[in-house]
């Protein structure tokens, strides 16, 4: 991948970002907090049919779907994914995975022990090896693949291509103990989350050198310790295939292969009806057909009651009979094929639904939160008593029960940004910026200066009389230009819907028997049943996705949105994750975008009137009307407008009915919205991270080191020598130095509970700033072959891979163990 225009400069390194597939959910509460102290919280719990290792079969394959083949099978690289992540957690050492809870848990497959055993005058921290755990190839696990695996993510040495090293630069020191099998690992300065460091863990045949480093396991591992060995890697098949380690130490693998399939959200209910895959995270949409599947298990045979031809009432059918045998040829023609098509169609779903009998919906929570973005590095949201009047004017409650409520789940705002509700240390924090209060929210606008008859005034150093006038004229002119520069694909677009509207009235001049002939064919095409008419209005809707529409205008778009949100799907392109199994996806994006150079630094942008180029002048959308809407906010002449920016793609509905919610919200305090959808694809890399907006949703994950995978994202941004801002992962580019003293305070205080208390602080300060609004923890689906244990919605908690399998025939109920 070529890294152009990137610019060079220095950056604090710390632990990076990926991609986040998007989950599903459970069934238990998100049980509230007290007002203070320690969490009193319960999180959901994880859905895997658990079963133990005995009633599990022996043999079999399974084929589990990842949105596309890694990347790199180096989680410490830039363009590191989930599918790395996935995949090198059956292949590779973890020594601290994390439980059901969101806890570090000793992983006794690898260690016996690992404790702090000096504070004084250094930290010490002493690891004992499992006496077992060998590399694939039977070389001991030991001391020299720390060292080396130290050296590499350090950040001493540039050769090597990281794109992390949080941690790793406070290590001084590695050793040998009292033998082989002891690690001692001193610290330069004190490092409370020394669990972090180590996991995954590579031998050091690749971390020992820069080549096999950057380029030797981006494609293989041919060293591993996990229950799997990676057998190959097929780019044409789309997958990766894993065997079971014959060197395993630990409890056996039931599975003989795991297959991880290379499958795009919207094919994966084909996928799952024609038995492709096992195992595939998916949006509410395929959950309810899996649901409406298993209850129609007993209709002998009949036609579903949905999908497919279940809207067309006998008025509607008896009309369709008639036209394809009736004496109007052409109308016969078209009913006809309407009817056939429906047919297949009808036929087709009911297929599919017999193979989705054979799945089950695993819910949960998954660990990660979405919120509200507010990007306060220029225009309105400079100001914190903006932002804090549009955090007050948001109803966090009715956002959480849009995407969580139709799925069954407790629709709990979340009150931390730095813990999710089940984990230690949780406690809602969200007090430090007050309750949802639109009088509050109207005051603190008023303070700012924003009034009702604002847009309509003058700037205060406007002068008066001919100067006026010709300064008034001189910015008419300005605006003009940089409308007309800004909305020219927009206008065009206009244009040529109205030479279409002329073409159109001229057409149904031209005489009585075309009109007539109009006529029959929409009556013909109304009675096709083949819901011609739905699909092209779903197209509309797509067409609009990737618009932008003024909230506060008449006529606008968001009041088609759907009353309620599903499950944002797979599609996982807004979830950014701190993780540490897996290295930056962002900071790959961002390198392909030419925003972010190789140590970090954020590029200056060459930014388009209005922000990024094709932002704001979607085809056929008209450009945003000056004048400010009924009730709207202005100062100084102008309007309170944010720009409001969301994904257009198939697996981002819940985020855009979230979005209209907030408009609307935001209306009645008389700030306006513009709402671009853009691509998915360029929705992170060319608005987030680029800071091309004033309002955005994503998406970041819990973490078991809020201290260390917490700080990057809140830390304040800093200036570069070269005019670039430092922004880390910090894109809402709000921060404080108290914030930054807080986090790197819990950094060091090995104290649990005193770092805790720190983090709770930091959590409080991050509320105040208002620059991230945490709204609802994200809902987790995940389609099972129901004869499959210990897989599905597994929560805060790692796979364990080995104890994955098909249920034997005593514990299934079924004549036959599956084979594959």
């Amino acid at each position: 991948m070529s890294h152009v225009g990137v610019p060079r400069g220095t950056v604090r390194k710390r632990r990076s970002l990926a991609l986040l597939t998007t989950g599903v959910l459970t069934i238990p509460v998100l049980a509230g907090c007290s007002s203070g102290g320690e969490e009193t919280s319960r999180g959901v719990p994880q859905d895997i049919a658990p079963a133990a290792r005995e009633t599990v079969a022996d043999g079999s394959t399974v084929n589990w779907a990842v949105d596309a083949l890694p990347a790199t099978f180096n989680a410490f690289q830039a363009d590191a994914d989930s599918a790395t992540t996935r995949i090198t957690g059956a292949l590779l050492p973890t020594l601290f995975p994390m439980d059901k809870s969101g806890q570090p848990k000793l992983n006794p497959d690898y260690l016996e022990s690992a404790k702090v055993i000096e504070r004084e005058p250094k930290q010490v921290v002493l690891y004992k090896l499992n006496q077992q755990a060998v590399w694939s190839d039977g070389r001991e696990i030991g001391a020299p693949d720390f060292v080396a695996q130290w050296r590499a993510l350090s950040g001493k040495d540039s050769a090597f291509w990281t794109a992390r090293n949080s941690g790793y630069e406070r290590i001084e020191k590695i050793e040998r103990g009292a033998d082989d099998l002891q690690v001692r690992v001193t610290f330069s300065k004190p490092y409370a989350d020394w669990r972090s460091l180590f996991s995954p863990l590579y031998p050091k045949e690749i971390t020992g050198s820069p080549d096999t480093f950057n380029d030797g396991a981006r494609t293989t591992l041919k060293n591993t310790a996990g229950p799997f060995v990676l057998r190959s890697v097929s780019t044409s098949k789309g997958t990766v295939t894993l065997a079971r380690n014959p060197r395993w130490w630990g409890d056996k693998a039931k599975l003989d292969t795991l297959v991880f399939r290379a499958v795009a959200a919207k094919d994966r209910t084909q996928a799952l009806a024609d038995g492709t895959v096992d195992v595939a995270d998916i949006d509410a949409a395929t959950a309810d057909r899996i649901t409406l599947a298993r209850r129609d298990r007993g209709n002998n045979g009949q036609q579903p009651a949905h999908g497919p031809g279940s809207e067309i009432t006998p008025a509607a059918a008896l009309r369709s009979w008639a036209l394809a045998h009736g004496s109007d040829e052409e109308a016969a023609e078209i009913a006809q094929a309407a009817r056939e098509k429906n047919r297949k169609a009808v036929v087709a779903y009911a297929t599919e639904q017999k193979a989705l009998r054979d799945f089950a919906v695993r819910k949960s929570l998954e660990p990660a939160y979405t919120q509200l973005a507010l990007n306060g590095e220029s225009g309105p949201l400079a100001d914190d008593r903006v932002r804090r009047a549009v955090a007050r004017a948001l109803d966090r409650q009715e956002l959480a029960q849009t995407v969580l409520g139709p799925l069954g789940l407790p629709a709990k705002p979340l009150g931390s940004h730095l813990a999710l509700a089940g984990q230690p240390g949780y406690k809602d924090g969200s007090g430090a910026l007050g309750d949802q209060n639109t009088k509050e929210a109207q005051a603190l606008l008023a303070d700012a200066g924003w009034t009702r008859g604002g847009a309509a005034q003058l700037p205060k150093d406007t002068k008066a009389g001919s100067e006026a006038e010709k300064k008034g004229d001189k910015d008419a002119k300005e605006d003009k230009d940089k409308d007309t520069k800004e909305g020219a694909e927009a206008e065009k677009g206009t244009a040529e819907d109205a030479k279409k509207d002329e073409d159109k009235d001229a057409k149904t001049e031209k005489g009585e028997k075309e009109s007539k002939e109009e006529k029959a064919d929409e009556e013909a095409e109304d009675e096709k049943g083949d819901k011609k008419a739905g699909r092209a209005s779903e197209d509309s809707a797509a067409s609009r996705d990737e618009g932008l529409y003024i909230v506060g205008e008449d006529n606008k778009p968001r009041a088609q949105a759907p009353a309620h949100a599903s499950a944002s799907g797979a599609s996982g392109l807004h979830v950014i994750a701190p993780a540490r199994a897996a290295a930056a996806q962002s900071a790959a994006l961002l390198r392909q975008a030419g925003v972010v150079g190789e140590d970090g630094t954020v590029a200056a942008q060459d930014k388009q009137p209005g922000g990024a180029a094709g932002a704001y002048a979607p085809v056929g959308t008209a450009a945003p009307a000056p004048a400010a809407a009924k009730g709207q906010l202005g100062k100084d002449g102008k309007t309170l407008t944010l720009r409001f920016v969301l994904p257009s793609g198939p697996g981002s509905q819940s985020l855009r009915s979230v979005g209209d919610k907030i408009a609307t919200m935001l209306e009645k305090i008389g700030i306006g919205t513009e709402i671009t959808k853009v691509p998915d694809e360029s929705y992170f890399k060319d608005h987030i991270a680029s800071g091309e907006y004033d309002l955005a949703l994503y998406s970041w994950p819990a973490t078991a080191y809020p201290a260390t995978d917490g700080r990057p994202i809140y830390a304040k941004p800093e200036p570069a020598t070269d005019g670039s801002l430092l922004v880390e992962q910090n894109y809402t580019r709000v921060g404080t130095d108290h914030i930054d003293q807080l986090f790197d305070q819990a950094a060091a205080e090995l104290d649990e509970k005193a770092a805790r208390e720190l983090m709770k602080q930091a959590d409080a300060r991050i509320w105040a700033a208002a620059g991230s609004i945490p709204l609802f923890q994200r809902p987790q689906l995940v389609a099972v072959d129901k004869k499959l244990a210990n897989v599905g919605a597994f929560g805060f908690a790692a796979p364990r891979y080995q104890d994955i399998g098909f249920k034997n025939r005593q514990a299934a109920g079924s004549p036959a163990d599956r084979k594959k």
